[in-house]
This record gives C-alpha cells, structure tokens and sequence, in this order.
C-alpha cells in the first residue's frame, strides 16, 4: 500500500491574511502540519498543492515537496478541496506514481498528535476492504445542532431541528460529531471514481476536545497557539 499527503494551501485569505504561513509559536503555521506528515512512516510522499510562491518556497524549506504551482482556476474562493486532490493525484497520475490511499491535510488544523496520523492510516488500513476512506472527527459540545436555534422571516427565535423530543438537559442530547482537519483520507479510486473525500462509508477517527479547532480568524489562531503552549509535549 502506498499513500500520498497532500497539504493544501492557497495564498488568498480574507478572514486572517496569510494565515497559513503565519508564524505559530515561532514557526509558519502549515510547517506544524508539514512535520506531522514527514513524521509519519505510513506516508510514502508529502506534496503541498499551493499557488503562492512564498507558501511554496517556505514548504520546501520544511521538507515538502512542491511538484506544481496551482493554477489560478483552484485558487479562487469558489474552488473546492475535492477538485484541489484530484488535480494532484492526477498531476503524479501523469508522472507515473500511483498511490492508494490519498490523504488530504489541512495546515489550519495544526493539533494533531504524535500518533494521531499513524493510527489513523493503520486503523484504516487494517479494515480497507471495509470503508472508502477516514475522517477526524470532534464531539460537539455547546454547538450541538438539538440546541443551536435559527431566525425566521418574522425575527422569532426557532430551534434550528425541529424535533418533537423533549429534552431539559444538555447533558440528554445525542452525540454530534464535526469533521475537523486533523485527517481526511480517501482511497484513490473511490476519489476519482465518485469524486468524494468522505461519505457515509468512511471510518471514523475520534479526536480530543483540544483538537477541535479550526483556524480562520484571528480569534481561531489565539486559541490555538494558547493549546498548543500547553500541549506541545503531545504534539512534538
């Protein structure tokens, strides 16, 4: 079996600018994910698909490598993770390399684990005839959707689910799972077959309280740099 990381990183960000090279406890921020997969002996090559210079250049110095700039049409607001993959795995594809399992790392979700890569891809590996693929996920807590509420077009306060199951206590809700960055990961016929990274049929990889966190503003960095000051012994 052989798997492809693939960090995807474009220059453009509204919500915090050049969030993925900014500096995180000293260090650009898609470094922390860069290590993470150089670390991880299951994964045979880490690529970063970006179409910054400065991104590119600063990957290559951590040791990624960066077989293409992204062209312009995958680097606009609009485009999607899901056409970022296939354009990489059909840029080695054309090169002659083949990998079975893709995985698809985001550097905005930095809280990954020493292990946490490692058992994913063999936890996935040991059950591939079973799931298309893996996913990371986080328990919900305060934004459990049985309690997050909408607005409606007369300004009332409505629960977002409408559901007919009384529930007092938050502790009474059932369990809601969110699919954070730590790990996608997606056999390589199934994405370019059915074009998906996860579905229905993906395993599930469980994740701690702390990982949960995305970052896409300012607010999102300051947490996670406060995290990662206090759990830098689980991660490095």
């Amino acid at each position: 079996m052989k798997t492809l990381a693939i960090i995807t990183a474009r220059g453009g960000s509204k919500g915090l600018p050049d969030k993925n090279i900014k500096l995180l406890l000293g260090k650009p921020l898609i470094a922390w994910t860069i290590e993470s997969a150089l670390k991880t002996k299951e994964i045979d090559k880490v690529i970063v698909s970006t179409d910054s210079k400065k991104i590119a250049d600063i990957s290559l110095s951590f040791g990624a490598e960066v077989p293409f700039i992204r062209p312009p049409e995958l680097s606009c607001d609009s485009a999607s993770s899901l056409d970022v993959l296939i354009h990489a795995v059909n840029f080695c594809i054309a090169k002659n390399e083949h990998y079975d399992l893709i995985v698809l790392l985001e550097p905005t979700s930095p809280l990954r684990k020493k292990n946490d890569l490692s058992n994913a891809i063999k936890s996935f590996y040991s059950s591939f005839d079973k799931y298309e693929g893996i996913v990371s996920l986080g328990e919900v807590h305060l934004e459990n959707p049985f309690i997050v509420k909408t607005i409606d077009e007369n300004n009332l306060v409505l629960p977002l689910i409408d559901t007919k199951t009384k529930i007092t206590q938050r502790q009474q809700y059932p369990k809601a799972y969110f699919p954070y960055g730590v790990i996608y990961a997606v056999k390589t016929d199934v994405l370019i077959k059915y074009r998906r990274i996860y579905s229905e049929n993906s395993m599930p990889y469980l994740i701690e309280r702390w990982q949960n966190y995305e970052i896409d503003d300012i607010y999102d960095f300051l947490c996670v740099e406060t995290i990662l000051k206090n759990k830098l012994t689980d991660i490095v």
